[in-house]
Parts: structure tokens; C-alpha cells; sequence
């Protein structure tokens, strides 16, 4: 038996047992399973989803420890935040190795509930911008902004069960299934337009674009070192950084080869071949330079093994928000509305791009779960002291390995579990190993772009601004506003005219628009609360005539999910 015939079988093998009924894999049985899904893709797929974002354990520790933490800056060395302060400065570096341990943690807790429970391919950990708001905004360098570390955790705690009180009462759900179809398509454009900026980047990626002055971007690619007082690089500087050139070749070109001849595993192949290359330090292109915080980075990464506990942030609320309520409530509020339409955006798109949605409700599988597991580990999250916990866009690159079910979301969140004492190493991916691997994920999110209704402006213009101000702003949750926005004001303005002018006024093709009605089809409430208003008292299962939301509607049409396994089967046109 040869070892592609040990795979089929193995495949077929956990297909038929519980497992893989729970995960509907393909031949489970199941009457819902997902086309397309076996398990040793699964398990590649998330691997594949952790690698990619495997960088928001140490990126979003530098981060948040930049707030100080709970540490206490004394009185005569508050002129400068605290910025020479010895004491201070180690006490930082110990708030630093808590929030590795917590990010790791609560995206390896949040991350194994979403798969097991809602049963998708999505990872959750604290959000990259919404982490740069609460260290920068909200809390400040070093304890410097609007309110304490210990009283902004608090904020985000309540925040989730807010959360948790939206998703219970289905207001969530209805807003991602009410969005008009054409901002829904370009939310996962622009989400792939904001992988790409991310992948191009210095913070998690390989340092071919930086901000600057003159321009909102410009061209860099030299080392970071060498960026001036602005952030920029100079003329004769750029294009010169040898590890944006070892990301673009054997990140970047050899994965997309590999990814042409479909070869599985090319991610996770592009992603360990450039961290190997950077973890020697004698040379050009290592992630360990023989600098203060290299050599800082090459200790913690000699480590190997290691479990650090969370001693300074665990449990860190403040309760007592008397002198802190207006910025606590602006803070609270901030953070509210951004992550609910950042989350909800990451959500739907990521749904689709693995072909979940039902066309017929417009929603997906699982998602009152989702939104719950996500809403518990916002609150959860903070009481490791990390910022709000957000469903991630990188979850793409486990999906474009063929990720389909929970069990890839389990399997990444087994691997960040893994790295709370592997966290040296998992640590140490360097963001050039991981920021071509988002552009090439960008582009493929792109191609939602060809379903978007261009003929009407109604409908093509608030797309745009959705795609376009998702990736300039830096935002999920300003591009969904811009987009939302622009369609109410465009559409009831052309209403008004209509009704106003007794039908006379009206756009020369207003037959080629997108219907759109508020009464989407499931109604507004989430079905557990239908069933409870109707007596049934094991509300939490489905009644028998009760329509699946994957699967074969009551209609017999054929849900998105078959139709994303036919159309990669050839037998439907794409």
C-alpha cells in the first residue's frame, strides 16, 4: 500500500468516525458535510493559519507592554514616562512576557472553541489595530493617554458581554445578513487589500512600504535600522534590505510556484524555509541581530522550552472608574463599535472565502456560536490583560490550503496551546518569513471583486469606498462605515427624487440594481429565540422541518457550500 493509498484511507477512516461526523468532513454521513474537506488537508490548513499569524504572539506583546502594564511609574521620573527608568523599563519586559503568554493562551483557547463549537475555519487572538488603540489611544506609552491599563481591561471586559447580549438577541447575525450584497462582496476585497498592505509592512511583514510625508506611503525596503526620525528610508537605502529580498523569493515566488502546481503545504513550506534561513545570527538577513533587543530576542528564543506565568496583567481590572467615566465610556463605546463591524466583516468574508454562506439567509453556518465564542473570549482575554479578541483575516491562508471545517481552527488552536511553552521559538517567526504569504492570500480574496454589481453606481461606489478604505485607513471597521454610509445616503437620496417626482426621476437603469429588503429571509431573531417563544423547551435543538443552513434548502436549491466543491470539481461554472 502505497502512502498516497494510507492517506485515502486514514481520510476516509476519521470521516467515518465521530470525529469527523462532529466536523461533517466529507464521507461522514452527515447530511450537511462540507465538499471538499478530509483531514489531513484540514490539519495542513491549520497549520497553514497559525504560521501566518504565529507573529501576533511577540507583535502584540511589544505592543500592548508599550502601555507599561500595571507597572506604577514613581512621581520623579514621570517628565519623561518613565523612558530612562530602570526599574520601570524591567518591570515592562516582565509585562512583555505576560502578554506572550496571554496571547498565546487566550488565541489558543478562543481559536479551539471556534472550530469545536461553531465548527469554521477561523482563528481568533487579540486584533492588530484594535491592540495599536488601546496601547496608544486609550492607554498611552507608557500609562500616558486617556485612561490606566488596569481601568481600559475593564472596559474591554464589559465590552464583551455586550457583545455576548447583541449576539443572544440576533442583532449581530442580521447585521452581517442584511448588509447588501454588493458591500458583503467588498468587504472580502478589501480584507484582501488590507492583507496585502500588512504582508508589505514593517509590523508583520516583509518592509517594502512605509508611511510618509509628503505621500500617505512610500517605496522603502531598506532595513529597519536605517529608517530616519520619520520612519522612512533614504533614497540610496532603498530596495537594499537583504530580508525583504530572502521574503520576496522564497516567500513570496517560490510559494506562489509551488501554489501553481498545487502542491500541498506551499505556505507552511515558504514560511519555515525563510524563518530557518533567519535564525542563524551571523549573517545578513537574521531575525537576531547583535543588538540590545536582538541579543534580548536570542535569549528568549535559546529558551526553547518554556512556560512563563502571567504574574503582572492577570486579573488587572479596576472597578472603580470614578475620574476615568467620560474616556471610559469613549474608550468602551470606541472599541464597541470597531471590533463589532471589524469582527463581524472578518467573520462573513473569511465564511465565504471557504464557500459557507447559504445564499438563500445569507448566513453561515454555526454563526450564533461563533459570535458567542468570540464575544466570551473578548471578555476572557481581558482578564489575561490582552486588548479585545477578534476573528483574523489570516485565517485566509488556512483556507486557500483547502481549509473547510472547525478541525482546522482546533488544530491552530492546539498549535498556539503548544506555543505557551514553545513560545521562544513560535515567537521568532520573523514578519518577513510570514508577509508574502498575506499578499498572495490578498489576492486570492480578491476575486470576490468580479461578483460586485458594477453596473449600478448605487451599488458599485459604495463597494469601492468599501474595498478602497479598508486598506487606507488601516480599518476592517472604517471601511464597512464608509461603505454603509455612502450606499444609505446614495439609495434614499435616488428614493426621495423618485417618490418626490411621482416615479418620473429615476436612474435610466435602476432594474439593474441589487434588491435589498431588511426582512432577509430567517428573520430577525436567531432561531433559539423563536423556539423559546414558542414553548419549546429544548430550545437549543432544531426542529426536524426546520431548514439547515447549509446543505439543500427547502426549495432544493443548492447552498453555496455544494456549489463551492462542484465549482471545484468542474462541474459548474465558477
Amino acid at each position: 500500500m502505497g502512502f498516497s493509498d494510507w492517506v485515502h484511507r486514514t481520510n476516509y477512516a476519521v470521516a467515518r468516525s465521530p470525529v469527523g461526523r462532529w466536523f461533517r468532513l466529507e464521507n461522514s454521513g452527515h447530511p450537511n458535510e462540507r465538499k471538499g474537506s478530509f483531514f489531513f488537508t484540514e490539519i495542513r490548513a491549520g497549520l497553514a493559519t497559525f504560521f501566518a499569524m504565529a507573529y501576533i504572539i511577540s507583535v502584540n506583546a511589544t505592543i500592548t507592554s508599550d502601555t507599561g502594564g500595571t507597572c506604577v511609574c514613581p512621581p520623579e521620573s514621570q517628565a519623561d514616562n518613565c523612558d530612562t527608568n530602570t526599574d520601570y523599563l524591567l518591570c515592562v519586559q516582565e509585562v512583555n512576557r505576560d502578554i506572550v503568554t496571554a496571547t498565546a493562551a487566550i488565541a489558543a483557547l478562543g481559536t479551539f472553541f471556534m472550530g469545536f463549537l461553531a465548527n469554521l475555519p477561523v482563528a481568533l487572538a487579540p486584533g492588530m489595530g484594535l491592540n495599536a488603540y488601546f496601547a496608544y489611544t486609550v492607554v498611552g506609552h507608557h500609562g500616558s493617554g486617556m485612561i490606566p491599563y488596569r481601568v481600559a481591561v475593564t472596559a474591554v471586559f464589559v465590552e464583551g458581554f455586550v457583545f455576548l447580549a447583541l449576539t443572544l438577541l440576533g442583532i449581530r447575525q442580521w447585521l452581517a445578513r442584511a448588509l447588501p450584497a454588493s458591500i458583503k462582496l467588498a468587504t472580502g476585497t478589501g480584507i484582501g487589500l488590507y492583507l496585502t498592505l500588512i504582508g508589505l509592512s514593517y509590523s508583520a511583514g516583509i518592509g517594502l512600504i512605509t508611511g510618509a510625508t509628503d505621500s500617505p506611503v512610500e517605496l522603502a525596503g531598506c532595513s529597519q535600522s536605517l529608517l530616519n526620525d520619520a520612519g522612512m528610508c533614504e533614497a540610496s537605502d532603498k530596495m537594499r534590505s537583504p530580508t525583504m529580498w530572502i521574503g520576496i523569493f522564497c516567500g513570496g515566488v517560490l510559494t506562489a510556484l509551488l501554489m501553481i502546481y498545487r502542491v500541498k503545504g506551499a505556505v507552511i513550506m515558504g514560511i519555515l524555509l525563510v524563518s530557518i534561513i533567519s535564525w542563524p545570527r551571523p549573517t545578513s538577513v537574521t531575525y537576531f541581530p547583535h543588538t540590545d533587543i536582538g541579543d534580548s530576542k536570542f535569549d528568549f528564543f535559546k529558551k526553547v522550552v518554556t512556560f512563563h506565568p502571567i504574574t503582572h496583567t492577570l486579573v488587572a481590572q479596576e472597578w472603580n472608574i470614578a475620574g476615568h467615566g467620560s474616556q471610559f465610556g469613549l474608550a468602551f463605546i470606541t472599541f464597541l463599535y470597531v471590533d463589532i463591524l471589524d469582527t463581524t466583516g472578518t467573520l462573513y468574508s473569511m465564511a465565504r472565502f471557504a464557500g459557507a454562506i447559504d445564499e438563500r439567509t445569507q448566513d453561515f453556518e454555526g454563526s450564533a456560536m461563533a459570535y458567542m465564542v468570540d464575544a466570551i473570549c473578548v471578555s476572557i482575554g481581558s482578564l489575561f490583560g490582552t486588548p479585545p479578541v477578534t476573528a483574523f483575516v489570516e485565517s485566509g491562508a488556512g483556507i486557500s490550503e483547502g481549509g473547510r471545517t472547525g478541525l482546522t481552527s482546533c488544530v491552530t488552536g492546539l498549535c498556539f496551546f503548544i506555543a505557551v511553552f514553545f513560545a521562544p521559538i513560535f515567537a521568532s517567526i520573523p514578519p518577513w518569513a510570514t508577509g508574502c504569504t498575506l499578499v498572495l492570500v490578498g489576492a486570492l480574496m480578491c476575486k470576490a471583486a468580479a461578483d460586485i454589481n458594477w453596473r449600478y453606481y448605487g451599488d458599485a461606489i459604495p463597494a469601492f469606498l468599501t474595498i478602497a478604505i479598508m486598506p487606507f485607513t488601516y480599518s476592517i471597521a472604517y471601511g464597512l462605515i464608509a461603505g454603509i454610509l455612502s450606499y444609505i445616503t446614495l439609495n434614499v437620496i435616488t428614493w426621495l427624487i423618485e417618490k418626490g417626482t411621482f416615479g418620473r426621476v429615476v436612474p435610466p437603469n435602476k432594474d439593474e440594481k441589487d434588491p435589498w429588503t431588511w426582512k432577509v429571509p430567517g428573520g430577525f431573531f436567531p432561531p433559539w429565540l423563536r423556539r423559546v417563544f414558542r414553548g419549546k423547551k429544548d430550545f437549543w435543538r432544531p426542529d426536524d422541518n426546520e431548514s439547515v443552513d447549509l446543505g439543500v434548502g427547502p426549495d432544493g436549491s443548492v447552498s453555496s457550500q455544494d456549489r463551492y466543491a462542484e465549482k471545484s470539481e468542474g462541474k459548474v461554472p465558477a
